[in-house]
Formats: structure tokens, C-alpha cells, sequence
């Protein structure tokens, strides 16, 4: 694996229209185990990195290795085999199945007793242990995020993509999402945040990129970037001191 690097993004140009790249030149990389988080304003080009990453946009330029391995046009589904799992913002549980059977269908790709993963989600996200037979449609946001969350731990990812977990929620759900990211990180598990509370965001990760215009512009440790005026002014709303 090059340089250790569970995951490089090198000079990547991508977009959903011919001609009309949302990247433009992206580069991102993230160690084993590590938390990154991934900032900017929107129509920066957060979501297209992760939706690019995980196979669902093809790169017209560029490189994207995983585990050592170049993965540009793979499907979604090679991707996941390899030992990385995405969490959309939106869609991202199957309403009409219980809370059991969603976490169930994460594991769709593994042959063994599942009860044991149960186990250790409910235990991981305990307020879905006691609704494991409710309809996932019927649980608040926050629950449904860690629904979410909890389905794509059912495959044990070596890394997850994350993708705007804390949208609509209230700041109480949005702190106890938070807080089970970070248990899942400190279980192992490297995980992209790609996130529009950056101030939460960057506190927590050890390192975070700013996008901007589909470019990154600054990188760096979370705390670092947290406590840099420049992008404090630019991208954190104000200056930060």
C-alpha cells in the first residue's frame, strides 16, 4: 500500500454532466483508523467526492486507490467487497423493514451468523435495541442515521463514508450522532465525514480538507484547521477569535 495509505484521491476531475466537472483536480488521503474530516461551502463538491469515491460518479481523470488497489470503474458493489461502505444523507434505510431486518440487509454480501454483529450494533446504538422489531419508517431522524450507520458496520468496512450525517437534525441528535462516530473511529474503523458542521466536524477529526470550487485548498489536522483564521473567515462563518 502505498505510503500506508488506506485511500488516495490524486488529480481527480469529475461531474454529472459532459464538460462540467464538479472536481476539479481533487486530492484526499486517508491513514488506517484515521477520522478526516471533509469541509467547505455547499456545491463545494463534499457529496461528489464521496458519491465518486464509492464508484456511483466515474472520474474522467485521476486516480483513486484502495488498499493499494486502483478502483476507478468499479461498481458500487465491487467497492463494497473490498471493505468500504457508504452512508447517503437521504435513502439510506428501507422504511418498511424493521429496524432488525434493515440491519440485516447491510449484510447482504456475508454468509455467516449475524447474530453476533447484532449484538454488537445494538450495543454500539443502544437506543436501537429496544426498537428492533419497529418499522425503520416510523424512527426519528437521529435513530434513522444510526440505523444507517449500524447497517453498514453490519459488513465490518475497514472504511465509511459518511455523507452529511447530522442534515436536519436537532443540535441534541446531532451531538449524540457525533458521539457514536467517534466510538465507531475509536473501535477502528476509518471514517471520511463529510459534513456541513464543520466546526464540529474538525474538532473531532484528526485531519480535515477544505473544498472549495470542486478544489482542495487547505488541509491539515482538525484542530489546526479549526484554529486557522484564514479558514475560520472563509469557511467557518466568522473569524474564530
Amino acid at each position: 500500500m502505498t505510503n500506508n495509505f488506506l485511500l488516495e484521491v490524486e488529480d481527480v476531475w469529475a461531474g454529472y454532466v459532459k464538460d462540467l466537472d464538479i472536481l476539479q483536480g481533487v486530492n484526499f488521503r486517508i491513514l488506517p483508523g484515521e477520522l478526516v474530516a471533509v469541509i467547505g461551502p455547499n456545491g463545494a463538491g463534499k457529496s461528489t467526492l464521496a458519491k465518486t469515491i464509492f464508484g456511483l460518479l466515474t472520474p474522467h481523470q485521476g486516480r483513486i486507490t484502495f488498499k493499494g488497489r486502483n478502483i476507478v470503474g468499479l461498481k458500487s458493489n465491487q467497492i463494497v467487497q473490498q471493505g468500504m461502505c457508504y452512508v447517503p444523507q437521504i435513502a439510506n434505510v428501507f422504511p418498511s423493514l424493521s429496524v432488525e431486518e434493515n440491519l440485516e440487509m447491510g449484510a447482504f454480501i456475508r454468509s455467516i451468523d449475524l447474530a453476533p454483529l447484532k449484538d454488537r450494533i445494538f450495543t454500539t446504538f443502544p437506543a436501537l435495541a429496544n426498537r428492533r422489531r419497529q418499522k425503520a419508517g416510523t424512527l426519528s431522524g437521529g435513530e434513522r442515521q444510526m440505523l444507517a450507520m449500524g447497517k453498514a458496520l453490519m459488513l465490518e468496512p475497514d472504511l465509511l463514508l459518511l455523507d452529511e450525517p447530522s442534515a436536519a437534525l436537532s443540535p441534541v441528535l446531532v451531538n449524540s450522532v457525533f458521539e457514536q462516530i467517534q466510538q465507531i473511529n475509536q473501535g477502528g474503523t476509518a471514517i471520511v465525514l463529510v459534513e456541513q458542521n464543520a466546526r464540529k466536524a474538525l474538532a473531532m477529526a484528526h485531519r480535515g480538507y477544505v473544498l472549495d470550487t470542486g478544489r482542495d485548498y487547505f488541509s491539515g489536522p482538525g484542530l489546526e484547521l479549526l484554529n486557522d483564521p484564514k479558514v475560520g473567515e472563509l469557511y467557518l462563518g466568522a473569524s474564530i477569535h
